[in-house]
């Protein structure tokens, strides 16, 4: 049961960690670009992606669960799951962002070019990209 769930966790890290990151560090500079069909993409493989992470939450917590032994006591175990539920809220905020500057960019004011939505978006998908190598780091380097 125990290989199964890790396979299970492993396989959603890479299927849903890896394109969500290239969706939000992809973003800025489509916003820039104000290629609207583009954004809206973008923003629907966030949204998706981010949902299939909590598949990499859920298989990680069962899988600490059954192998037991304080795992999940561990102050790396502790660690990474505050900071993936950091990282849970990052991504809200990214989606909101990006639905904001999806329309902003729809409509036909040229007042506003999105700038504000393109720079948070920015700087939140860099964090959270630090925050899964760190997530990375502290699954692989205390186990060993």
């Amino acid at each position: 049961m125990s290989s199964l769930l890790l396979w299970l966790h492993v396989g959603f890290a890479i299927f849903t960690i890896g394109p969500v990151t290239a969706a939000t560090m992809a973003a800025p500079r489509t916003i820039r670009n104000k290629n609207v069909p583009a954004l809206q993409f973008i923003q629907r493989l966030t949204r998706i992606y981010s949902l299939g992470t909590l598949g990499v939450f859920v298989f990680g917590l069962a899988l600490g669960a059954v192998l037991g032994n304080g795992l999940l006591g561990k102050w790396y175990m502790t660690a990474s799951m505050t900071l993936f539920i950091v990282a849970a809220v990052l991504l809200v905020i990214i989606d909101r962002d990006l639905r904001t500057a999806v329309r902003v960019l729809s409509s036909e004011s040229a007042d506003d070019d999105a700038k504000v939505q393109n720079g948070r978006i920015a700087a939140i998908s860099g964090l959270l990209s630090v925050i899964w190598l760190v997530i990375l780091f502290l699954m692989v380097v205390p186990t060993a």
